[in-house]
Protein backbone atom coordinates (compact mmCIF):
# COMPACT_ATOMS: atom_id res chain seq x y z
CA UNK A 1 0.00 0.00 0.00
CA UNK A 2 1.24 3.59 -0.90
CA UNK A 3 2.10 5.82 2.41
CA UNK A 4 3.63 9.30 3.03
CA UNK A 5 7.33 8.10 3.99
CA UNK A 6 8.81 10.63 0.90
CA UNK A 7 6.43 13.49 1.14
CA UNK A 8 7.31 13.30 5.32
CA UNK A 9 10.86 12.87 4.53
CA UNK A 10 11.26 15.83 2.32
CA UNK A 11 8.98 18.07 4.40
CA UNK A 12 10.78 17.47 7.39
CA UNK A 13 13.76 18.73 6.07
CA UNK A 14 12.07 22.53 5.61
CA UNK A 15 11.95 22.07 1.60
CA UNK A 16 8.83 23.36 -0.12
CA UNK A 17 5.90 21.16 -1.95
CA UNK A 18 6.30 17.43 -3.12
CA UNK A 19 4.49 16.30 -5.90
CA UNK A 20 3.54 12.95 -7.16
CA UNK A 21 3.34 12.81 -10.90
CA UNK A 22 2.32 9.98 -13.36
CA UNK A 23 0.99 9.22 -16.33
CA UNK A 24 -2.45 6.93 -17.82
CA UNK A 25 -2.25 5.90 -21.72
CA UNK A 26 1.14 4.77 -23.27
CA UNK A 27 0.24 1.56 -24.93
CA UNK A 28 -3.12 2.50 -26.69
CA UNK A 29 -3.89 2.04 -30.22
CA UNK A 30 -5.94 5.27 -30.13
CA UNK A 31 -6.36 8.14 -27.97
CA UNK A 32 -3.90 10.86 -26.08
CA UNK A 33 -1.44 10.44 -23.43
CA UNK A 34 -2.35 11.86 -19.99
CA UNK A 35 -0.31 12.56 -16.89
CA UNK A 36 -1.19 14.29 -14.20
CA UNK A 37 0.32 15.74 -11.46
CA UNK A 38 -1.07 15.92 -7.31
CA UNK A 39 0.38 17.15 -4.62
CA UNK A 40 -1.12 15.82 -1.33
CA UNK A 41 -1.82 18.93 1.34
CA UNK A 42 -0.01 18.49 4.50
CA UNK A 43 -2.24 19.72 6.47
CA UNK A 44 -5.02 17.21 5.16
CA UNK A 45 -2.24 14.11 5.13
CA UNK A 46 -5.22 12.15 7.31
CA UNK A 47 -7.78 13.21 4.36
CA UNK A 48 -6.88 10.71 2.32
CA UNK A 49 -8.94 7.96 1.33
CA UNK A 50 -8.16 5.09 3.01
CA UNK A 51 -8.29 3.09 -0.16
CA UNK A 52 -6.12 5.05 -1.89
CA UNK A 53 -3.70 2.64 -4.18
CA UNK A 54 -2.42 2.60 -7.99
CA UNK A 55 -5.01 2.47 -9.97
CA UNK A 56 -4.65 -0.36 -12.02
CA UNK A 57 -5.76 -1.80 -8.73
CA UNK A 58 -8.83 -0.29 -8.05
CA UNK A 59 -11.99 -1.07 -9.79
CA UNK A 60 -13.35 1.14 -12.15
CA UNK A 61 -15.75 2.13 -9.77
CA UNK A 62 -13.61 2.62 -6.54
CA UNK A 63 -11.32 4.40 -8.84
CA UNK A 64 -13.86 6.86 -9.54
CA UNK A 65 -15.47 7.33 -5.97
CA UNK A 66 -11.92 8.20 -5.32
CA UNK A 67 -11.07 10.45 -8.20
CA UNK A 68 -14.07 12.50 -6.52
CA UNK A 69 -12.42 12.88 -3.49
CA UNK A 70 -9.19 13.48 -4.44
CA UNK A 71 -10.58 16.23 -6.14
CA UNK A 72 -12.94 18.09 -3.95
CA UNK A 73 -10.59 18.15 -1.15
CA UNK A 74 -8.07 20.72 -0.05
CA UNK A 75 -5.38 18.99 -2.41
CA UNK A 76 -4.18 20.54 -5.50
CA UNK A 77 -3.32 18.70 -8.81
CA UNK A 78 -3.28 19.26 -12.81
CA UNK A 79 -3.55 17.12 -15.68
CA UNK A 80 -2.30 17.40 -19.08
CA UNK A 81 -2.87 15.51 -22.36
CA UNK A 82 -0.89 15.44 -25.25
CA UNK A 83 -2.51 14.61 -28.72
CA UNK A 84 -2.06 11.64 -31.39
CA UNK A 85 -0.44 14.14 -33.53
CA UNK A 86 2.33 15.00 -31.39
CA UNK A 87 2.74 11.31 -30.23
CA UNK A 88 2.76 10.70 -34.09
CA UNK A 89 5.36 13.31 -34.17
CA UNK A 90 7.95 12.48 -31.72
CA UNK A 91 7.17 9.08 -30.25
CA UNK A 92 4.87 7.99 -27.42
CA UNK A 93 8.13 8.44 -24.78
CA UNK A 94 8.75 11.74 -25.88
CA UNK A 95 4.92 12.74 -25.62
CA UNK A 96 4.46 10.88 -22.69
CA UNK A 97 7.83 13.12 -21.08
CA UNK A 98 5.89 16.17 -22.47
CA UNK A 99 2.73 15.62 -20.69
CA UNK A 100 4.44 15.31 -17.20
CA UNK A 101 6.35 18.46 -17.66
CA UNK A 102 2.92 20.31 -19.07
CA UNK A 103 1.38 18.61 -15.62
CA UNK A 104 4.22 19.61 -13.38
CA UNK A 105 4.31 23.38 -14.50
CA UNK A 106 0.72 23.74 -14.59
CA UNK A 107 0.61 22.64 -10.94
CA UNK A 108 3.28 24.70 -9.90
CA UNK A 109 1.55 27.79 -11.22
CA UNK A 110 -1.39 27.23 -9.28
CA UNK A 111 0.92 26.39 -5.98
CA UNK A 112 2.80 29.63 -6.57
CA UNK A 113 -0.98 31.43 -7.41
CA UNK A 114 -2.16 30.23 -3.91
CA UNK A 115 1.05 31.25 -1.79
CA UNK A 116 2.56 27.40 -1.21
CA UNK A 117 5.65 28.48 -2.66
CA UNK A 118 8.07 26.67 -5.33
CA UNK A 119 8.16 22.81 -5.63
CA UNK A 120 10.68 21.00 -3.44
CA UNK A 121 10.61 17.17 -4.86
CA UNK A 122 8.89 15.82 -7.77
CA UNK A 123 8.59 12.44 -6.95
CA UNK A 124 8.00 10.73 -11.14
CA UNK A 125 6.85 6.64 -11.27
CA UNK A 126 9.31 4.76 -13.38
CA UNK A 127 12.87 5.40 -13.54
CA UNK A 128 12.23 8.05 -16.40
CA UNK A 129 12.87 11.98 -15.99
CA UNK A 130 10.79 14.56 -17.69
CA UNK A 131 12.58 17.80 -18.23
CA UNK A 132 11.61 20.04 -15.49
CA UNK A 133 13.01 22.84 -13.27
CA UNK A 134 12.26 21.32 -10.21
CA UNK A 135 14.15 18.81 -7.95
CA UNK A 136 13.54 14.77 -9.26
CA UNK A 137 13.24 11.57 -7.35
CA UNK A 138 12.14 8.73 -10.12
CA UNK A 139 10.20 5.81 -8.10
CA UNK A 140 10.28 2.26 -9.54
CA UNK A 141 6.34 1.15 -8.76
CA UNK A 142 5.92 5.07 -7.37
CA UNK A 143 2.19 4.45 -7.70
CA UNK A 144 2.38 1.28 -5.25
CA UNK A 145 4.77 3.11 -2.89
CA UNK A 146 4.02 6.83 -2.95
CA UNK A 147 0.82 8.48 -1.58
CA UNK A 148 1.17 11.46 -4.08
CA UNK A 149 2.48 9.27 -7.14
CA UNK A 150 -1.16 6.82 -6.25
CA UNK A 151 -3.27 10.03 -6.28
CA UNK A 152 -1.90 11.48 -10.05
CA UNK A 153 -2.18 7.88 -10.77
CA UNK A 154 -5.83 7.92 -10.31
CA UNK A 155 -6.15 11.30 -11.61
CA UNK A 156 -4.66 10.22 -14.77
CA UNK A 157 -6.31 7.50 -15.43
CA UNK A 158 -9.89 8.69 -14.65
CA UNK A 159 -9.09 11.54 -17.40
CA UNK A 160 -8.05 9.87 -19.96
CA UNK A 161 -11.01 7.17 -19.46
CA UNK A 162 -13.32 10.28 -19.73
CA UNK A 163 -11.89 11.28 -22.79
CA UNK A 164 -11.79 8.20 -24.73
CA UNK A 165 -15.84 7.74 -23.47
CA UNK A 166 -16.00 11.14 -25.30
CA UNK A 167 -14.26 10.18 -28.75
CA UNK A 168 -16.49 6.71 -28.39
CA UNK A 169 -19.66 8.65 -28.54
CA UNK A 170 -18.40 9.65 -32.47
CA UNK A 171 -16.68 6.29 -32.92
CA UNK A 172 -18.91 3.76 -31.20
CA UNK A 173 -17.74 0.33 -33.01
CA UNK A 174 -14.22 0.58 -31.66
CA UNK A 175 -15.17 0.08 -28.29
CA UNK A 176 -13.29 3.21 -27.21
CA UNK A 177 -15.63 3.09 -24.11
CA UNK A 178 -14.44 -0.34 -22.96
CA UNK A 179 -11.13 -1.04 -24.25
CA UNK A 180 -9.85 2.70 -23.70
CA UNK A 181 -8.01 2.28 -26.83
CA UNK A 182 -6.16 -0.86 -25.98
CA UNK A 183 -5.60 -2.76 -28.75
CA UNK A 184 -8.12 -5.39 -27.70
CA UNK A 185 -9.37 -8.16 -30.18
CA UNK A 186 -12.80 -6.19 -30.55
CA UNK A 187 -10.87 -2.77 -31.32
CA UNK A 188 -8.82 -4.97 -33.98
CA UNK A 189 -11.59 -6.74 -35.88
CA UNK A 190 -13.55 -3.06 -35.69
CA UNK A 191 -10.13 -1.68 -37.72
CA UNK A 192 -10.16 -4.31 -40.27
CA UNK A 193 -13.75 -3.33 -41.10
CA UNK A 194 -13.88 0.14 -40.69
CA UNK A 195 -10.68 1.74 -40.83
CA UNK A 196 -8.48 4.08 -39.28
CA UNK A 197 -9.40 7.07 -37.71
CA UNK A 198 -7.77 10.49 -36.81
CA UNK A 199 -7.33 9.43 -32.99
CA UNK A 200 -5.36 6.26 -33.90
CA UNK A 201 -1.43 6.20 -33.86
CA UNK A 202 -0.41 5.65 -36.66
CA UNK A 203 3.08 5.45 -35.53
CA UNK A 204 2.53 1.97 -33.63
CA UNK A 205 3.31 -0.95 -35.77
CA UNK A 206 -0.78 -2.59 -35.29
CA UNK A 207 -1.78 0.99 -37.46
CA UNK A 208 1.51 1.44 -39.43
CA UNK A 209 0.96 -2.10 -40.58
CA UNK A 210 -3.11 -1.74 -41.45
CA UNK A 211 -2.27 1.75 -43.33
CA UNK A 212 0.53 -0.66 -45.67
CA UNK A 213 -1.93 -3.22 -46.63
Amino acid sequence: MPDLSFEKQHLAMGAGPVIGIDEAGRGPWAGPVTAAAFWVNPDYFDQLPPELNDSKKLSPTKRATIYGTLTSGEHVFSVASIAVSKIDQIGILGATLLAMQQAAARLQETLISRQHGLIGLCLVDGNLEPALKMPIKTVIRGDALSCSIAAASIIAKQTRDELMRDLALDYPVYGWDTNMGYGTKSHSEALLVHGVTQHHRRSFAPIRRLLQT
